[in-house]
């Protein structure tokens, strides 16, 4: 069988009202067309298909590319970290003692206690530094810094999510999730819902267990989750959450 040729030059579609996007897009057609005509034998096997029309866009940068992955890498990568940190450093017996389980504990148990912002922070500063370094002394400085970038802002986004699960009241149907998610770790069982920021890791590792309803322990109720004049739920939290010991029984048991 002899060898034949299938070419498209774009000059054979040099309309002069086509523009150079519909010159290519044509072209492109007609090579899918005979592409799918040689697998169906409607063309010799052996044809060569030759598409020879320049492209209108210009080509892909790989470095700008890859840029944003190494950002999404780090966002990664931190999202890990926090359900590793979170579950086996905080919660697996172990493993203790260690420096996070003492400061994780003593959140669980007065809720509104928070490690010290300096202490954070200098923990952030220390990532960027051990992990900026090498990376781009290995992929260069601009993919290093943007890994390191994408880790060290999503742990800052995890502080500020998680901050203001206890502070303040959601706002929107992520903060609902968020706090509903956290609170189910807190206060139905610890084993379970180890992500705060994403259920991600919690489905890999098969720990989500979602709690319809969370029972809040009195005690331990978030300030705004209470209503200021009957002390029990607010009604738009009452789908989520309801206090262990509801605030018109515990009166009852306080005045006698």
């Amino acid at each position: 069988m002899e060898r034949c040729a299938a070419a498209f030059e774009l000059r054979d579609v040099a309309h002069p009202r086509l523009d150079p996007l519909a010159r290519h897009q044509i072209v492109t057609t007609a090579y899918c067309v005979c592409h799918w005509a040689r697998s169906w034998r409607i063309l010799p096997e052996r044809t060569q298909l030759v598409c020879t029309a320049p492209s209108p866009f210009p080509p892909l940068d790989m470095n700008l590319l890859a840029i944003p992955v190494a950002l999404l890498l780090g966002v990664l990568t931190w999202s890990f970290l926090e359900y590793c940190i979170h579950r086996w450093l905080g919660h697996d017996s172990r493993l203790r003692p260690n420096i996070f389980e003492h400061e994780h504990t003593r959140h669980h148990a007065q809720g509104d206690y928070f490690a010290p912002t300096v202490r954070k922070l200098l923990a952030a500063a220390g990532a960027m530094v051990v992990l900026g370094v090498p990376g781009s002394l290995v992929a260069g400085p601009a993919i290093g810094v943007s890994y390191v970038a994408g880790l060290v802002g999503f742990y800052l986004f995890y502080e500020l999510v998680h901050r203001r699960a206890h502070t303040h009241a959601p706002t929107h149907f992520y903060s609902r999730w968020v706090r509903r998610n956290h609170f189910a770790h807190h206060f139905a069982d610890p084993r379970y819902n180890h992500g705060v920021t994403s259920p991600l890791w919690d489905w890999v590792f098969a720990t989500s267990r979602p709690v319809p309803v969370v029972v809040v322990p009195n005690k331990l109720a978030m300030v705004w989750l209470l209503d200021s004049t009957t002390g029990d739920v607010k009604p738009e939290y009452a789908d989520m959450f309801r206090l262990r010991v509801p605030a018109a029984r515990q009166s009852e048991m306080m005045s006698t």
